[in-house]
């Protein structure tokens, strides 16, 4: 990759504050020709353009992302983005209520598969902090 764009730079630095370094690093020791214009284009824009403005806090980002990616069905995607929350400070009770949120505006169906997903990625991050806490 040519000079990365300061939008890619700064899309980078986000992405690592929110998902975390090593699920960055991971994803991008898995860039192949194929897939590095898709992590480029998703690094500048989604990151670099979109989770590094400074309207709203990266909570609330949290909780939109979640909603959406449940409300849409892309329920890897929430369980990735509930892992995040630990770094955006986004509560159980956050996700909850934008779940609750789901349930009325884009159905029951979806907003019972993300909570149990979100329970499920919650009592993953449970399971590491106390590991983290006793290492």
């Amino acid at each position: 990759m040519p000079d990365p764009s300061p939008r890619f730079t700064q899309g980078m630095k986000t992405r690592r504050k929110v998902l975390g370094k090593t699920y960055v690093d991971a994803a991008v020791a898995n860039t192949t020709p194929f897939n590095q214009d898709f992590q480029e284009l998703i690094t500048e824009t989604a990151w670099g353009n979109v989770w590094s403005r400074n309207t709203i806090p990266l909570r609330e980002r949290s909780m939109l992302t979640i909603a959406l990616l449940a409300a849409l069905g892309h329920y890897d995607e929430v369980a990735m983005h509930v892992r995040a929350t630990r770094n955006t400070g986004a509560s159980l009770e956050d996700i909850k209520e934008a779940l609750l949120h789901v349930a009325i505006y884009a159905g029951v169906p979806a907003a019972n598969h993300a909570f149990k997903i979100a329970a499920k990625a919650y009592a993953e991050l449970e399971a590491v902090e106390k590991e983290e806490a006793n290492a």
